[in-house]
């Protein structure tokens, strides 16, 4: 079942998710089962994710073996996580924008 994953993190800044997207690179390893991540900051530079993920177990599964040991490694606390199964999810005409572009290697 899908799940609607909400995330914040107090401690966690823009350049320190900056260093995440690298370390983990999700956006070129897409993690299997991963629909949806968005993230933004609030006036205090406070990070509040929201993701749609397949399933519990998937995300379960990138936190684990993907994202932990990225987080451990720099030495920050993990965000705090509410999971919800997804009721409804709508895609504009403008999330293609931000659409994730595969890379192509020759």
């Amino acid at each position: 079942m899908a799940i609607l994953a909400m995330f914040t993190a107090p401690d966690l800044k823009k350049s320190h998710y900056e260093t995440l997207r690298k370390e983990v690179d999700w956006e070129h390893r897409q993690p299997e089962g991963m629909i949806f991540h968005a993230a933004g900051f609030d006036p205090a530079g406070n990070i509040h994710v929201a993701d749609v993920w397949a399933s519990q177990e998937a995300l379960d599964g990138f936190f684990k073996t993907r994202l932990l040991p990225a987080f451990e490694k720099m030495k920050i606390n993990p965000p705090k996580g509410e999971f919800f199964s997804l009721h409804n999810a709508n895609a504009a005409a403008g999330i293609e924008q931000f659409k994730v572009k595969q890379l192509v290697q020759h």
